[in-house]
């Protein structure tokens, strides 16, 4: 994963919201791949996200994410709107 701005904000919410301090974030990083990422913290890193980059998810563009990756696209191309 490149370690822009946005990738590092990133691994600070993740690491926070799920309680894992060593986190490591890489563009095909799957919830399934990550203990305690169920429903639930998913929701929170969603709202923790939506705080930190001061931007709103639909609820389509959620569905569609399949990986960290592709979040982090979503959330650059609404931050540098």
């Amino acid at each position: 994963m490149n370690t822009s701005p946005v990738t590092e904000r990133m691994q600070t919410v993740f690491r926070n919201v799920l309680n894992e301090p060593d986190l490591q974030l890489t563009d095909d990083l799957t919830a399934a791949e990550v203990p305690g990422w169920d429903s639930l913290a998913h929701i929170g890193l969603m709202f923790s996200l939506e705080a930190e980059f001061g931007v709103t998810f639909t609820d389509n563009e959620l569905s569609l994410l399949e990986n960290v990756g592709q979040l982090r696209t979503v959330i650059e191309a609404k931050h540098s709107s």
